[in-house]
């Protein structure tokens, strides 16, 4: 694992970034790993390539900390890259592995009402992807939108959202 993430920050090559990362999504299946990749500062690496001008690479990464953010200590690390992960749902191409990756990761970080703050201005977006998305897209953005729901704090947003 370790090497791994430092083969994440040595290469600038898409095609071993992306391997990379969906090896290191694969191991975060386990528990230990994700406890193993957080103290390496995997996380923060691996968020770091959500800012890549690559979709695949961005996707990847996606799927990684979706795979890491079954964890709660991870989901403190993982919190900071909401908004970004929010800004790449609404700029990626509709339906694409892209959009889906970022609204799986949503998904698994609206389950507690600890951030849904940070998604509040995204919501017209989800209500937008919920009317124009193909059924794999709506499937997701349903999951959002229900968690977002069991919140009493944001039924104002979500009832006043402009689509």
């Amino acid at each position: 694992l370790q090497k791994l993430i430092h083969l994440l920050q040595a290469t600038d090559d898409p095609l071993i970034q992306e391997q990379a990362l969906i090896t290191l999504s694969n191991s975060a299946a386990f528990s230990v790993n994700q406890d193993i990749i957080r103290n390496l500062n995997g996380l923060s690496i691996i968020g770091g390539m959500l800012s890549d001008c690559v979709p695949k690479v961005k996707e990847k990464a996606l799927n990684a900390l979706n795979n890491l953010s079954m964890n709660t200590k991870n989901q403190e690390e993982i919190q900071v890259y909401i908004t970004q992960v929010c800004r790449n749902v609404e700029s990626a191409p509709r339906n694409s592995d892209l959009q889906l990756a970022g609204l799986r990761l949503l998904t698994n970080m609206s389950v507690t009402g600890d951030y849904h703050h940070k998604m509040t201005n995204s919501i017209p977006c989800f209500l937008h992807l919920l009317s124009e998305g193909t059924e794999r897209t709506q499937i997701q953005v349903l999951k959002v939108l229900v968690n977002l729901s069991a919140n009493p704090a944001m039924t104002r947003h979500l009832l006043r959202a402009q689509v």
